[in-house]
């Protein structure tokens, strides 16, 4: 009985104990809601609250009064206080129990600092110190808070004690700064790889033309200026930025509501809207949207991304796709029957439990609110009532962040308390920054999970990419990709992709560019107008900035998108035109054998007697300028090139050179008005000389040009033909080709001006052969210089043209004459009854011209002799006919006193022979009436050639 008494008194003095404890810990400041003493006390600041009241009246630092229970902070909270309570059964830290009190900071940012401050005080004061260094507080690290613009306060009032600070939800940039925040740490990554994940999100999906809505505070305006950066990095452009006033409770907040929600309506090419803010001016802001019937696509900052109260709310469908980024996210052992069996264990102080309970369970009809459970009027007790809405209310994933900052704070313990399995040999009662080194160094495994904090005092670790998918009348957060921050990698898992086969909607300043084209940049970056590739460049990709050049080897038309390897063009031996050349090529040379054997076979003829050489080697000429033709048909080569020039320079000039031959002694012919001249003439007259001299130097003139200005292969884009290169034989620089088609023309000029100046029907042949190939050849020179491709054509055909003059014109003819004479002959026989049988000419003037001539009347005429078989007559024949010749260097003058018949008496004979074979006599003399003193002048003439 004693002894139960005394266990009474005991229990008694106990729970006196932790009351007065409690007490003390826990005054009338109102500040104290949650506390649970323990050896060591970690401190948790949490915006449970997410507003203050009267704050734009407030004139004097009297207590905030907060309002608008907020469920995600407060079942972060219970993650916390539910990972220490299961550290403390586990037996993790031996011997050692953890407690912790918490500070509702109402995301107010002055409210967080007077929370802090309050826990540090010993005995309800704060001492104020020179040197902090053995300052020792009870409260040793702090959790919290859950907003940017509350921790960095926060830090930078912790900074000075080095008391550490480990954040599961701030994310803003400026918490990495070690220097002005150095005893801050978080589970999270900075958002300078948040930022960078939105922006990758936003280039996948080819958004370059985004708005963005920010706070005014300390999480908006780092946020959005390392969001700026990043997107600036992958050409995506913010068509506008907005900024909301970061407390809930400023007089004007709707009317911003209202002009961002304007702008937003107002830019309907940002089809894409990214929201750093709270999930209460998201609320709002969707609310607006709903009643405009806007719909946008929203991208969550992680402030709001899993916030289950907006995924819950009227018509949230209507607003459009929504997209967020998350951390580290997992499942807490034990949570969910935590959350649906909520007590206040004894010796524990939670209000913030018992508030909720009231809001859930309470029936009171002035008090209920969205929360409010549907069977609180059944409820006797709210106290003592649970439910499971807290697990469909709040992403309890989220919450994860939670446990694993306990867990790295109660390993940094061990290791300072240096425990082992069984005991802590440390003191509970440490310098608190002392476990600030700690945590920089510490490297501890959770589920499996190794953790680390950088030396920027974050973890780095991936961010899942969330899409709030439609299901009823709400949402349901669905993972559907990953940005891994160790390369900066998006990942969008494609059993996922909300928009297969690239059908994302557009968000864009300008349409996109298609593959084909580039971007032509205006003043704003994303905004542009799209060009076509030019020839040789391609662009394969949408929207790509500038067409690349194609490979080696390949090229492409204006516009593409891909490049093709070069069709190569040369005259290939089956195409059309190379046919049509070689049935031209082909006749020409049969017609230059047959003229060959035809004049061998009539080589006695006075026709050809005296020129079959010099006709050989016209021929010869001729069949090698047909076979430059045929060199220029095939693949060229440096070889065939050679070849195709030189063998047309040489054969064409040895044909010319023959024929300027002939119209040089049609020259002297002319001048035998002027047997001076003419005999000074005559001594050049050496045909074989003129045509070897003159083939010679067109041979120089080809060795010189092959030797200092070489031909070559070249291959060049046709013009006409796309995608195809024309395989050329160069000229080198033009000079080698120039003189040598120069001397060529020099040579048909002189002869031209010779045969043209001793112009009769033997000169013709060379005035309008030579006139075909200048003619042939000014018009080649215009086309040769303005059409590159069709040089080898238009050279071909002006050969061909050339060649095929000279043969018409030399050789044609005489084939007629000589046939025609045989004709005439076999006719004048069959007349005259009988034929000469000496097989020579008969010298005898025929009857019909004898009657034309003897008319005294007439006082010159032109004789023509009969023939009567193939052999010559010439002077010598003629002068046969008239006796007593005198003959010197083939200027005959003969005296005759005997009268032929019919004639008038011949007093005085000429006879000249020229080079072609011309045979002339004049005759001079009385007529046959001897009394008459009239004189006649007679010219007898044979052509020979």
């Amino acid at each position: 009985m004693a002894s139960s008494h005394v266990s009474a008194l005991c229990l008694r003095a106990l729970g006196m104990a932790v009351m007065l404890e409690l007490w003390v810990r826990c005054n009338d400041t109102g500040l104290c809601k949650v506390y649970a003493p323990g050896d060591i006390l970690i401190g948790i600041v949490s915006s449970v609250h997410s507003k203050v009241k009267d704050l734009q009246t407030r004139i004097r630092p009297a207590p905030y009064t907060c309002t608008d229970f907020d469920l995600n902070p407060f079942v972060q909270s219970l993650a916390a206080i539910h990972t220490i309570e299961t550290i403390n059964d586990s037996g993790f830290l031996p011997g050692i129990q953890l407690g912790y009190q918490m500070c509702d900071s109402c995301a107010y940012g002055t409210k967080a600092l007077e929370c802090v401050e309050n826990m540090l005080s010993s005995n309800g004061s704060h001492k104020l110190l020179s040197d902090y260094s053995d300052f020792s507080a009870p409260v040793k690290a702090f959790l919290g808070d859950r907003y940017s613009e509350l921790s960095i306060p926060m830090a930078r009032f912790l900074s000075l004690y080095m008391i550490p600070q480990i954040s599961c939800t701030s994310s803003s940039p400026a918490l990495s700064d070690k220097l002005r925040y150095a005893s801050f740490f978080r589970v999270i990554p900075s958002d300078v790889y948040q930022t960078k994940a939105l922006a990758k999100f936003m280039k996948h999906f080819h958004w370059d033309w985004v708005g963005v809505v920010t706070l005014d505070g300390d999480y908006g305006k780092p946020a959005l200026e390392k969001f700026l950066k990043d997107s600036n990095e992958e050409n995506i452009c913010v068509a506008y930025q907005e900024e909301l006033p970061n407390y809930l409770g400023y007089t004007d907040i709707e009317q911003c509501i209202k002009e961002v929600a304007d702008q937003i309506e107002n830019t309907p090419n940002a089809k894409v809207v990214l929201l750093i803010l709270r999930p209460e001016h998201v609320k709002m802001i969707f609310e607006e949207m709903i009643k405009r019937n806007i719909t946008r696509i929203w991208i969550a900052s992680d402030a709001w991304s899993t916030t289950r109260s907006l995924m819950k709310m009227k018509d949230i469908n209507k607003v459009g796709d929504i997209f967020g980024f998350t951390f580290l996210t997992g499942n807490i052992p034990g949570f969910k029957d935590y959350l649906q069996n909520l007590t206040i264990s004894p010796g524990v102080r939670n209000d913030f439990i018992r508030e909720y309970k009231q809001i859930r369970f309470n029936c009171s009809s002035g008090q209920q609110s969205e929360h409010t459970s549907p069977s609180a009027c059944n409820v006797t007790d709210p106290q003592e009532a649970n439910d499971d809405y807290l697990l469909q209310a709040v992403d309890l994933t989220e919450a994860y962040t939670q446990r694993v900052a306990v867990y790295a704070l109660a390993h940094a313990i061990k290791e300072l308390l240096q425990c082992n399995d069984t005991v802590c040999s440390g003191d509970t009662n440490f310098l608190p920054w002392k476990l600030v080194d700690i945590l920089h160094k510490i490297n501890f495994t959770l589920d499996k999970e190794t953790y680390s904090f950088n030396k920027f005092g974050d973890f780095e670790n991936a961010y899942d990419l969330m899409l709030w998918k439609m299901v009823d009348n709400g949402r349901v957060p669905e993972v559907v990709g990953k940005f891994f921050i160790s390369n900066g990698s998006m990942e969008i898992y494609k059993d996922k992709n909300p928009w297969p086969n690239d059908t994302a909607p557009l968000s864009r300043c300008s349409q996109s560019c298609l593959p084909g084209t580039e971007k032509n940049i205006s003043s704003i970056q994303c905004c542009y107008s799209c060009t076509n590739c030019t020839e040789g460049y391609y662009s394969d990709k949408y929207d790509q900035p500038a067409c690349e050049k194609c490979p080696k080897g390949s090229w492409s038309l204006p516009g593409s998108s891909q490049c093709q390897e070069w069709k190569i063009w040369f005259l290939e031996w089956p195409s059309a035109y190379s046919i049509v050349v070689l049935v031209g090529t082909v006749i020409g040379i049969l017609l230059l054998v047959f003229s060959l054997i035809f004049f061998i076979q009539h080589r006695e003829r006075p026709l050809i007697r005296g020129i079959l050489v010099i006709s050989c080697l016209m021929k010869l000429g001729l069949m090698v300028s047909f076979g430059s033709v045929i060199v220029f048909l095939g693949r060229p080569n440096i070889h065939l090139c050679r070849a195709q020039q030189t063998m047309y320079a040489l054969g064409f000039t040895l044909c010319v050179a023959c024929i300027l031959v002939k119209a040089f002694y049609t020259l002297i012919a002319f001048m035998s008005s002027s047997p001076h001249r003419q005999r000074a003439l005559r001594k050049l007259d050496k045909p074989l000389v003129i045509i070897s001299f003159l083939t010679l130097g067109q041979a120089l003139i080809c060795i010189f040009w092959l030797k200092f200005d070489p031909l070559d292969v070249q291959e060049t884009p046709s013009k006409t033909q796309p995608l195809t290169l024309n395989l050329l034989c160069t000229q080198g620089s033009m000079y080698g080709f120039g003189a040598m088609h120069v001397y060529i023309a020099l040579l048909a000029v002189i002869c031209f001006i010779m045969a043209f100046k001793g112009r009769d029907n033997e000169t013709d042949p060379i005035v309008f052969s030579m006139l075909i190939h200048l003619f042939a050849w000014l018009c080649f020179i215009p086309v040769f210089i303005t059409q590159e491709e069709l040089r080898p054509i238009v050279q071909i055909s002006a050969i061909m043209v050339s060649s095929y003059g000279v043969i018409f014109c030399h050789f044609t003819p005489k084939w007629y004459k000589i046939l025609s004479e045989k004709a005439d002959t076999r006719k004048t026989a069959k007349s005259l009854g009988s034929l000469p049988t000496n097989g020579q000419d008969s010298g005898i003037v025929s009857r019909r011209s004898l009657e034309s001539i003897s008319s005294p009347s007439q006082p010159q005429a032109r004789f023509s002799f009969a023939e009567s078989n193939t052999s010559d007559w010439d002077c010598s024949s003629l002068y046969s006919e008239v006796p007593s010749s005198i003959i010197s260097n083939s200027d005959v003058r003969l005296q005759r006193n005997h009268y032929l018949p019919g004639v008038p008496e011949v007093q005085d004979v000429q006879c000249s022979e020229t080079w072609p074979r011309r045979t002339e006599i004049k005759l001079s003399g009385v007529s046959s009436n001897r009394n008459s003193s009239n004189k006649s002048g007679f010219l007898l003439s044979k052509d020979i050639l």
